[in-house]
């Protein structure tokens, strides 16, 4: 593990002829809680995509510990219209979700006697692994437990009709579902 989830030297950032940051350095360590305080328009937003990865500076160099995830809550964050709130939320635990429809299709398969036992016991073995160390048996608990607890709006609501508050609770919920090293807020309590 690297000293420091995220380190950033010398980072300097146009957006147009207007100058964003100018020689910033600044170096976080894992586990610290820090805030950006600043009025509009200083680069707060700009600096947060440049840590996120969404953007690059145009001088200076942005160092993400490599074990290190980043996940952002942008001021307006992106949803997938069309879908409900549950299926938004589901979208942060797809890769666990794909391992247990996995899993239980596995099992399906093993009731035929037919079934490719060599084939199909291993990959089993290997899911139920991955499975146990994500303590992913009891996820739809979870889920609901993590979308009450931000007070989401009931899960069979399409995102399209949610305020801009209910989309930021929507999207909070994911980000924390996934579980970042480095959890980046932008604007927090904007709605």
């Amino acid at each position: 593990m690297a000293d420091y989830v995220f380190t950033l030297r010398n980072v300097r950032k146009k957006l147009g002829e207007k100058l964003v940051l100018d020689d910033v350095t600044l170096s976080f360590l894992h586990g610290a809680k820090i805030g950006v305080v600043g009025p509009n328009g200083t680069g707060k937003s700009t600096l947060f995509k440049i840590m996120a990865g969404l953007e690059q500076p145009n001088n200076g160099d942005a160092i993400k510990d490599p074990e290190a995830t980043v996940g952002i809550l942008l001021q307006e964050p992106p949803l997938t219209e069309g879908k409900t709130v549950l299926e938004n939320v589901e979208e942060a635990v797809s890769v666990i979700k794909g391992k247990i429809d996995r899993f239980n299709q596995i099992t399906e398969e093993l009731a035929d006697p037919d079934a490719d036992y060599d084939t199909l016991l291993p990959e089993m073995g290997e899911l139920q692994t991955d499975l146990d160390h994500a303590n992913a048996w009891d996820l739809d608990s979870r889920l609901d437990q993590a979308m009450d607890a931000l007070r989401c709006p009931p899960p069979e609501v399409l995102v399209d009709n949610l305020s801009g508050g209910e989309r930021r609770r929507v999207a909070l919920c994911k980000l924390l579902l996934q579980q970042p090293s480095l959890l980046l807020l932008d604007e927090p309590t904007n709605h």
